[in-house]
């Protein structure tokens, strides 16, 4: 049996590199021993040290980086050199490099330019290296495997950067929160930071509400500014899934999106099937409900990818008559699947075949195929069915 850990970026006040350090040692991971890890990149000029701080009516841990690198940038390459010299955990080395090169991705789209040619600014220099490679290191330390991650308050205003004051959020924070669910408090600064960002966006698969597990530590990073709005804070959540079999896999979460409907004409419902699966949805469905007041109405369940949750909603709002929605994030497992061309004597047929470990557990006549034949040769759907499944047999017999 084996238990996954999972940890949940909770960006209610933003995220930054130092905040997540700092939500790291809150939770339990070693300084010291991040330290150590740390010097193994032959970094020069730099001390690292933690306290406990109050944001707001919080008690968080801030974890400074003091160095005495003059102005220095560096590039993806000479960064990913040190990473691999210092001979990290492998999983820990791994996701320091995936954040560095999706950090370097936002800015050549931001400058258009290649990404061998970027060269970091403030994300180069000493203290924020510490930062990424330390978060790194911590949740390795911590067992996480797997992380989600909340809505970003991006904050407003404008933010002072080697290119001059630009807008918040900054061009690369925007670009590496792309896909990611966003909203502004309106608090006039900076929450969100490329750092925060770049370390959430590279680890997280899935976007939501806290997912299930047990917890087992909860840290409270702190970040430099003492805001009056509300805490400036990141909160980390650590936990464990429920215990499942050794080498079982998960496929990548999916998100639900479920409404009530009781006002609305079928044909508007089969109208908006097509619209749902045509945008992306993995399925949909609908079951029969008695609502309050007992009219007799639909359940109408979407499954989704968490990116497409956003423009999948809009279109339930758009195209139905529902008032509001709910969402949901499961777990789920689906077999291998493709398609596997039979001769039937009316016409060629594409099988259905689902497989676990190579061996097929399910086949099914695909029913846009028999349905064209059925309608072309004026002969039974069924017949057209029935003739596919027996050639798909013949043909599995004759390759034992």
């Amino acid at each position: 049996m084996k238990k996954i850990g999972i940890a949940y970026f909770d960006c209610f006040s933003g995220i930054s590199g130092d905040m997540t350090l700092g939500a790291l040692v809150d939770a339990g991971a070693d300084l010291r021993a991040i330290e150590a890890e740390l010097r193994k990149l032959g970094l020069e000029g730099w001390n690292i040290s933690a306290e406990k701080v109050k944001r707001g009516a919080l008690f968080a841990t801030q974890v400074k980086v003091e160095t005495t690198e003059g102005h220095h940038h560096r590039g993806l390459s000479k960064i990913v050199q040190r990473i691999d010299a210092a001979e990290l955990a492998p999983r820990a080395a791994e996701r320091a490099k995936n954040i560095f090169h999706r950090l370097a991705e936002a800015e050549a789209h931001v400058h258009q330019e290649p990404v061998e040619k970027v060269h970091f600014h403030e994300v180069g220099a000493v203290d924020s290296i510490v930062d990424i490679v330390g978060a790194a290191i911590g949740f390795e330390m911590l067992g996480i495997d797997e992380f989600a991650c909340s809505a970003f308050d991006v904050g407003g205003g404008q933010v002072k950067t080697q290119h001059g004051l630009l807008p918040v959020p900054a061009p690369a924070t925007a670009e590496l929160l792309r896909g990611a669910p966003t909203y502004s408090s309106g608090i006039q600064r900076e929450l969100v930071t490329p750092t925060g960002a770049a370390i959430a966006t590279t680890l997280a698969t899935r976007y939501a509400q806290i997912p299930e597990m047990t917890l087992r530590a909860i840290g409270y990073g702190a970040g430099s500014a003492d805001n009056k709005e509300k805490p400036n804070v990141l909160r980390l959540l650590i936990g464990d899934s429920a215990e499942s079999e050794a080498g079982e896999h998960w496929d990548t979460p999916v998100t639900v999106i479920e409404t009530n409907l009781d006002d609305m004409s079928p044909q508007i419902y089969g109208y908006f099937v097509e619209r749902a699966l045509a945008a992306g949805a993995l399925d949909i469905f609908s079951s029969p409900v008695q609502m309050k007041k007992n009219r007799p109405g639909l359940l109408v369940t979407i499954l989704c990818n968490p990116d497409d949750v956003t423009r999948m909603i809009d279109l339930v709002f758009r195209e139905t008559t529902t008032i509001g929605v709910r969402t949901h994030e499961v777990r789920r497992k689906v077999l291998d699947r493709d398609f596997v061309p039979v001769e039937t004597p009316f016409g060629a047929v594409r099988m259905k075949v689902s497989r676990m470990n190579g061996s097929v557990l399910n086949a099914a006549p695909e029913y846009d195929d028999c349905q064209r034949i059925a309608a072309e040769r004026g002969i039974p759907l069924k017949q057209v069915i029935a003739a596919a499944s027996f050639e798909f047999q013949k043909q599995r017999e004759s390759h034992k």
